[in-house]
């Protein structure tokens, strides 16, 4: 019997999405062996209720795995503390946890991906993160996986030997970058990843993901992709609390089983030049950025109404 990982997967009030991120997780090669933890956070105001109780609801019915537990709060912690309290838990109790929030459809294969990097790298302690996602690179001769710095967030898996460095005060983080820290860091200034912990700082973003890439960072730590990606986020659509109308960063999910792993521990260059290129590409030219904005804009003058 597989010693397999834990499931986290964080809802809120999104019942059609979160439906669709369960449908795609029991279609998983691995569900039927896996430990599902369903974490509901409570409602923000009493407009919310309805939903939450929907996804509730809908959160006790679910089926196909070895079990399911749904721990539902009282309070709302928000997604943040939802996620650090949740991951914490499962990494404590299990030493592992695969986790996922209620906007990822997943490749039939994700779980097994996971759990077999899981256990291949479970004593290598500068491999820190295991990601699911990745952008749409255009590069053609990527290995099928490959380390680089950055930890995506969207649908991903650790261990307690790396959780333990997750530094969640944001001032002890920031102090300990130099300049040319910050540039490597934020991937040669290509992505807004110093811009997100300052905003952090602000009160602006409540991101656990940017402490943990922080975290992860200053351990010299690396994290493990798929050059094609395993997840796609659907929450891109408005509905979210911490998500904008976006398209650049849909992808195709992967249909193939994921079979080469890297044995050398160490970033991928031509990896990380592929994802710098996109990154610094990924708003287009300066026209298809102000249709972009104006749609925005758009969109948040429709909410308001």
């Amino acid at each position: 019997m597989q010693n397999l990982a834990p499931i986290a997967l964080f809802v809120y009030n999104r019942p059609e999405h979160t439906r669709r991120t369960i449908s795609y997780l029991q279609k998983n090669l691995l569900a039927e062996e896996s430990r599902l933890f369903i974490f509901s956070d409570g409602p923000k105001t009493d407009a919310d209720k309805a939903k939450v109780e929907e996804v509730r609801q809908l959160a006790k019915s679910v089926t196909g795995f070895k079990s399911v537990k749904v721990i539902a709060r009282n309070e709302n912690l928000g997604l943040a503390n939802s996620i650090i309290s949740g991951v914490t838990k499962l990494v404590n109790e299990y030493d592992k946890v695969i986790v996922f929030e209620d906007d990822l459809l997943s490749s039939s294969y994700a779980l097994q991906y996971f759990n077999e990097a899981l256990n291949r790298y479970a004593n290598e302690d500068k491999v820190m993160h295991i990601g699911g996602y990745m952008y749409d690179l255009k590069e053609k001769d990527l290995p099928e996986t490959f380390f680089y710095r950055a930890a995506t967030s969207w649908g991903w898996a650790t261990w307690a030997r790396a959780w333990k460095h997750f530094e969640p005060d944001i001032d002890k983080l920031t102090k300990q970058f130099s300049k040319p820290g910050i540039l490597r860091f934020s991937i040669e200034g290509t992505m807004n990843f110093w811009k997100q912990m300052r905003e952090f700082k602000a009160g602006k973003n409540n991101s656990w993901a940017i402490r943990w890439y922080a975290s992860i960072f200053l351990k010299d730590g690396l994290t493990l992709n798929p050059a094609h990606s395993l997840i796609n986020n659907i929450g891109h659509d408005g509905t979210g609390v911490h998500s904008n109308i976006e398209k650049m960063y849909d992808v195709q999910i992967s249909r193939k089983p994921v079979k080469h792993f890297p044995t050398e521990i160490k970033e991928n260059e031509k990896a990380y030049a592929a994802i710098r290129h996109f990154l610094s590409k990924r708003k287009g030219n300066l026209l298809q950025r102000g249709v972009r904005f104006m749609r925005k804009m758009q969109a948040k003058y429709l909410v308001k109404k």
